[in-house]
């Protein structure tokens, strides 16, 4: 069996997606995701351009070769352009791996390990009551944990909060990139912020009990020492986790951020290789491994990273909202279901247009997700539909201070 050919395919049904197909000589055809959140364009040049015509003639069931000749061939290594092109093809490659032989990936790497995974999902809102709405509208669709994200007093628009008089407000999650040829600017105070969060949650765990899983994500906005000064005031409700409390690209900040709390830490969804989780883990400086297949090569890496956490006994918190496509999320769940440090599934909901675009196997069933039973990882693409949502300029916001400096976003 070789690679006939690699076709890459942009569609936007809601927002853009950047989806390989691999095609072998015997007619059976492989998916992966290379979505890049506001940068997707980059991604299917590198695809079409540069990946693409070096996959003619390879043999698909090599999939550790092809992986290690697009990495180390390339001599530029790392980088989310490039690893988001090498996750799509290894994505690929296990899908038609999994159809050949007739079995789900999870299947290949060491059969089921549970029944089904735990998943988290989204509630926001931008006073108490519709946040409290938001979080009873999660638990009545089935989810047994939730993401607590609120409007903060003197921040005009935050990331992550759902104007539920709105249109979008009904759905379960948000949309952070919005259409047009700007990013939106949204502004910050981390003062304010530090501040307001704890009380939210002390009106949470009032009203919901102390056995609900909460989790809250600062995205990467704090220092250290402002980081550490959340995670205390957030111990006394009994976090499940706090997410990227400041940039992880300055990882020696975490060990300030280990000595002042016991709240425990997810890092890494803007992660894309392993040498970005080596001091993380090795210290001990996390909890759970936040990255996704799409932005870190694809499952195989993912899997040799969660063998490596697995040594100190770190989970996995896999990156899953919309920017990555059905395509990497059953590619993540496949891992997930097969590992034994699982941890906990990220999971906000596609829009129908997606879910028709991209036709799926995987379900969500009293709060656990599986990938399916359908061969390889359970996912097609129907491109006559796709064709009708061409690619939209999108962008992630920016942040900027009261004073109208930038910040982290």
């Amino acid at each position: 069996m070789k690679i006939l050919s690699a076709e890459v395919m942009v569609t936007s049904p809601d927002r853009n997606f950047v989806t390989l197909k691999v095609i072998t000589d015997d007619g059976v055809t492989g998916l992966g995701d290379a979505t890049l959140n506001g940068r997707e364009l980059a991604v299917a040049s590198y695809l079409r351009d540069h990946i693409a015509p070096l996959l003619i003639g390879r043999n698909p069931h090599q999939i550790e070769d092809t992986w290690q000749y697009l990495y180390r061939g390339a001599y530029w290594r790392r980088g989310p352009v490039t690893m988001a092109a090498i996750a799509a093809v290894d994505m690929a490659l296990w899908d038609i791996k999994g159809k050949v032989a007739g079995l789900p990936v999870y299947q290949l790497l060491g059969g089921a390990y549970r029944v089904g995974m735990l998943a988290y999902g989204h509630a926001s809102g931008t006073t108490y009551a519709s946040l409290s709405e938001s979080i009873h509208a999660h638990l009545e669709r089935g989810f047994l944990a939730v993401r607590v994200q609120s409007s903060v007093p003197g921040i005009r628009k935050l990331y992550g909060v759902v104007n539920h008089s709105e249109p979008s407000g009904v759905r379960f999650g948000y949309e952070p990139a919005d259409r047009g040829t700007r990013p939106v600017e949204e502004d910050w105070d981390s003062a304010a912020y530090i501040r307001y969060v704890p009380k939210v949650f002390e009106q949470v765990r009032q009203e919901f009990g102390a056995e609900l899983p909460l989790l809250h994500d600062a995205h990467h906005r704090l220092t250290p020492i402002e980081a550490a000064k959340l995670g205390q005031r957030l111990e006394p409700y009994d976090m499940f986790w706090l997410e990227d409390c400041t940039p992880a690209e300055n990882q020696q900040g975490l060990r300030l951020v280990r000595q002042h709390t016991i709240t425990p830490l997810a890092i890494g969804e803007v992660f894309n290789a392993v040498w970005d989780f080596q001091q993380l883990i090795s210290e001990q400086l996390i909890d759970y491994v936040r990255a996704s297949a799409t932005h870190f090569g694809g499952i195989t890496p993912l899997r040799k990273v969660m063998d490596f956490a697995a040594l100190y006994q770190i989970r996995s918190g896999f990156h899953g909202p919309t920017d990555v496509s059905p395509v990497g999320l059953a590619a993540q769940l496949h891992v997930g279901l097969a590992i034994h440090n699982f941890g906990i599934q990220e999971y906000m909901e596609h829009s129908d247009a997606t879910n028709t675009v991209f036709r799926q196997n995987m379900t969500f069933r009293n709060g656990l997700m599986h990938p399916g039973e359908a061969p390889g990882l359970g996912v097609e693409l129907d491109e006559e539909l796709a064709a009708n949502f061409p690619y939209q300029a999108a962008y992630l916001p920016v942040t900027r201070l009261h004073d109208g400096s930038m910040h982290d976003w």
